[in-house]
């Protein structure tokens, strides 16, 4: 066991985890606000620009675009110059574009702001995951990442309460959304400038006195002491040399290197299944809603209610991310979101909608909980990002078609076949993590990587 990973697998859930915890969390809630906010501008731009339903799918999917742009680029250069550097660019993107949108004149102008802004929140929501959990001893790992997925939950809820009480209550509404969703960014960027680099990174690097003076830094703030260091793996430490930045080959190559080719399998089916799954539900939800017939306060209404359950998915993941283990997690969500999902494809009235959409609502996001801990754990520290952000952008391929496809297919295939479709997607996602996935429960990061084949 490294130096590093002796010290943080000695550490306390301390005040420190708990700073990391709020500001990684409000990221993902200022994220997930951003995006979710669109489901419900979109009606509004549809009639107010003239949107056929072609376009109003490429307005629903362009951001997922700049997701799979700012994912891959957040993963490559996360392994290169490092998770901090990288996390603190992709926020001020994301910032920037996202306030600009709101002053959109035109269907054209809003489709290239919103690629911009989202290559920010892609490269954001892709980094933050695999950087603190680097921070944090294996026991608490699971309920650590997994709850702070959970914030997602508190950014889309707040979206649809945007949508609800702003967006609909006047002709501007929706430029007003924007600047509230871009405005408190600012405060978290500035926040963020305290946060430590990696230090498990860092010496994945060769640049072992940085680990170390982090790593004294961060044990000065516990109130209790921890176990004393192996004085072996200090020396080893001090006797290292800074390894330089790896190339870009190299890091695609360790992807792909022994039973690691295994992983990287399962985790980009994985991602490319749930990510697919949820946003064809949450970026149409509202529309189709309006479309079975509600109006559209009854369907803003409904959608609250649907985006609810996303916070009691989260965090009941959470907790099971120990109890069962992660991957027993992701299969048991990912299996109730495929029953929910078909049970929404033959809902009919709007109280079986409703009580369908919530629970898939409830499934879908309880599988992200876990599969946020389980992709930040499966990859070695010198690909973790690279890894877990080639997966998200794969991923991402999911969340650009899926808008398409409702756009183009609802006309031929009615609500219920956008749901069967959904089913037929999750199933697959549940049978690549059953038969490819690796166990990680107790297990420390770098345990896991040597039962992998690290590169």
């Amino acid at each position: 066991m490294s130096f590093v990973s002796s010290r943080t697998e000695s550490w306390p859930y301390a005040s420190y985890h708990r700073r990391l915890f709020l500001i990684g969390g409000l990221g993902y809630a200022f994220d997930a606000m951003d995006t979710a906010v669109l489901a419900f501008i979109l009606p509004v731009l549809r009639s107010l620009w003239s949107l056929s339903s072609a376009q109003t799918g490429v307005l629903g999917s362009v951001a997922y675009i700049g997701f799979f742009f700012g994912a891959l680029g957040a993963g490559l250069l996360g392994d290169v110059f490092g998770r901090r550097r990288v996390m603190m660019y992709a926020l001020a993107i994301y910032a920037a574009a996202s306030l600009a949108s709101a002053w959109s004149t035109s269907w054209s102008m809003f489709l290239v702001l919103r690629i911009i802004a989202g290559i920010g929140t892609g490269a954001e929501s892709a980094i933050i995951a695999p950087y603190l959990a680097e921070f944090v001893a294996k026991r608490y790992r699971g309920t650590f990442v997994g709850a702070l997925t959970g914030f997602f939950s508190f950014g889309f809820v707040a979206a649809a309460a945007l949508g609800y009480f702003v967006v609909r209550s006047c002709a501007e509404g929706w430029r007003v959304v924007l600047i509230i969703t871009a405005l408190p960014v600012g405060m978290l960027l500035w926040w963020r400038r305290s946060l430590d680099e990696s230090p498990r990174w860092l010496e994945s690097r060769g640049r072992h006195a940085e680990a170390r003076a982090i790593i004294a830094k961060i044990e000065s703030t516990f109130d209790q002491r921890t176990p004393s260091s192996d004085t072996a793996a200090e020396a080893a430490a001090a006797s290292g040399k800074d390894l330089g930045r790896p190339s870009l080959n190299v890091l695609l190559q360790g992807l792909w290197h022994g039973r690691q080719a295994r992983v990287t399998t399962m985790a980009w089916l994985m991602w490319l299944s749930l990510t697919f799954s949820y946003y064809l539900f949450f970026t149409w939800i509202p529309g189709l809603l309006m479309q079975k017939g509600m109006g559209i306060t009854q369907s803003f209404g409904y959608s609250f209610i649907i985006y609810l359950a996303q916070i009691p998915g989260y965090f009941s993941a959470a907790l099971l991310n120990e109890k069962i283990g992660r991957k027993g997690t992701i299969v048991l969500y990912m299996t109730m979101g495929t029953a929910f999902a078909l049970a929404m494809a033959f809902a009919h009235d709007h109280q079986a909608i409703l009580l369908a959409g919530a629970c898939l609502s409830f499934a879908m996001n309880g599988a992200y909980a876990g599969v946020y801990a389980y992709t930040a754990e499966i990859f070695p520290t010198a690909i973790r990002a690279i890894g877990a952000g080639s997966s998200s952008a794969v991923g991402r391929i999911g969340a650009i078609s899926a808008p398409l496809l409702v756009g183009l297919l609802y006309p031929v295939l009615g609500f219920g076949g956008v749901f069967a479709m959904t089913t037929v997607v999750l199933a697959a996602g549940v049978c690549a993590v059953i038969l490819l996935g690796p166990q990680t429960t107790g297990l420390s990061l770098e345990a896991i990587s040597a039962e992998e084949g690290s590169p």
